[in-house]
């Protein structure tokens, strides 16, 4: 599980660290503290989320 996590963790945290750099664009805040908190933010959010859609893709693959 640790290896499908790893690789939905690539997408998952890309995705959710643009996200949060594009939010923080568009309520305008342009400092880089700013950009790199929100996409630092969004990696680390990706860890608990990569590991949750593993254990579902897991769990639905026993049925």
């Amino acid at each position: 599980m640790l290896r499908l996590a790893s690789i939905l963790y690539s997408l998952i945290g890309s995705s959710l660290a643009g996200v949060g750099v594009i939010a923080v664009l568009v309520a305008g805040f342009v400092s880089v503290n700013a950009i790199l908190l929100a996409a630092v933010g969004g990696a680390v959010l990706g860890l608990p989320v990569a590991w949750l859609v593993a254990r579902q893709l897991y769990q639905n693959r026993a049925h």
